[in-house]
């Protein structure tokens, strides 16, 4: 397992101490990754130097102009398109409200919108709403509930000719899975639909090449990627104008992606994103070998190692978990099928109420999620949404392998 042990003392949260003096270990990065030393500088040089919004005729507002430029450009690196296609807003789930919003003004009744039930609810919800909304037809993806993959079987039986959008996420936020997803969007533009990819909780684990992908819309939360609280959307050449916005009159003269950012955005926050691209960056530089000297292949680079370093993360949970009597874990469990899953695990003790346990844990100074983490669908079809959902125990980079051995032996005393 790579050592990335050094890469801790960038993160200063990571160094908060709980009553007993001890660190804090702060496992819910599913929930939203802490955060390096460049990216809270950042934001706080952009309040120290001065805010404004864009389109003035003074200094300031033309640093705010070439923040959101350096924004798009870091996005695109980070995802791997053109910044012309890359559209910044308060978090995912607007964006992907607002898209689903304008996409229900093109679907008519006898359509059909496939959504699964993997998913996080904000790539679920608005899909089902523009469904309603237009009078076209919803179809569900099922699951295999043994290990919480998706069913490509049930994928393929819900497509047709009459398919219109298909949303699927790339990572379950809930469990951990990852999708075949180079397939999966094949498949569903095969009937000519429209394809949205939920990348949320894979952009902390996994690079992302959005080009090669073939989707036609991802969604990235900047603030699961060692980022400040944002939403990102990436789109595919032409969509951004082939879809008609609810937006202000004046956004009416902004070309694309502009005119999908409604109101003013968060500069501040977009400084931030930039550091954090950074900060990949330089890690892939420190710890991988990039292929040239572009912050993308460094951003690549990063990913290679970090993936690497999280493997045996998960390895070391997983065969010690196997051994806590009476303990539960839903999705991946086999070791030997580690490039299926993210370090993100749903389990439960015996009959003990999630809340009961995180409580429990928490009380040691190890910061988990309980319920349902907004995949509701999952946990409704995995029988455990009405009983308190699971607890969700989440590890990323900056996580040690020291760190996983104390959840471990937390998780043992509480059984």
């Amino acid at each position: 397992m790579i050592d990335l042990s050094a890469l801790r003392d960038r993160f200063p949260a990571l160094a908060r101490t709980g009553d007993d003096g001890r660190p804090l270990a702060i496992v819910d990065a599913p929930g939203g990754s802490q955060v390096p030393d460049t990216v809270i500088e950042a934001v706080s040089a952009r309040y120290r130097t001065g805010i404004s919004n864009m389109d003035g005729a003074f200094a300031t507002s033309r640093e705010t102009g070439e923040v959101v430029a350096a924004a798009r450009r870091a996005g695109a690196d980070l995802v791997g398109t053109d910044p012309a296609r890359i559209v910044f807003g308060a978090n995912s789930t607007s964006l992907l409200f607002h898209v689903a919003r304008s996409l229900t003004r093109s679907l008519e009744p006898g359509d059909e919108v496939v959504v699964t039930r993997l998913d996080h609810d904000a790539n679920v919800r608005p899909w089902v709403l523009a469904a309603r909304d237009a009078g076209a037809t919803l179809r569900w993806v099922d699951i295999h509930t043994g290990d919480a993959t998706l069913d490509e079987a049930s994928f393929d039986d819900a497509l047709s000719e009459r398919t219109r959008l298909v949303a699927f996420t790339l990572a379950s936020n809930g469990v951990g899975t990852i999708t075949p997803a180079a397939g999966l969007v094949r498949r569903a533009k095969e009937t000519g639909a429209f394809v949205a990819v939920d990348a949320v909780h894979f952009a902390q684990h996994r690079v992302i090449d959005f080009d090669d992908l073939g989707a036609d819309l991802l969604a990235v939360s900047p603030y699961k990627v060692f980022g400040p609280h944002l939403g990102m959307l990436a789109a595919r050449p032409g969509i951004l104008d082939e879809l008609d916005p609810y937006r202000v009159r004046p956004a009416h003269d902004y070309p694309s992606p502009e005119r999908w950012e409604t109101g003013t955005q968060n500069h501040e926050a977009m400084q931030g994103f930039v550091a954090a691209v950074d900060y990949l960056a330089e890690a892939g530089r420190t710890y991988g070998t990039p292929a040239d000297g572009s912050r993308r292949a460094e951003v690549r680079a990063a990913f290679e190692a970090f993936g690497e370093h999280e493997r045996g993360l998960s390895r070391r949970f997983l065969d010690g978990f196997a051994e806590i009597p009476g303990g539960r874990l839903w999705g991946v469990a086999d070791t030997d099928r580690l490039d299926e899953r993210t370090p993100t695990f749903a389990v439960r003790l015996g009959d003990q109420h999630p809340l009961k346990t995180a409580e429990a844990l928490g009380d040691r100074g190890i910061f988990v999620w309980d319920g349902h983490y907004y995949a509701m669908e999952l946990f409704e079809r995995l029988g455990l949404l009405e009983t308190g959902g699971a607890v969700r125990v989440g590890f990323c980079h900056y996580h040690t392998a020291e760190e996983v051995d104390r959840v471990l032996e937390a998780l043992h005393e509480l059984a």
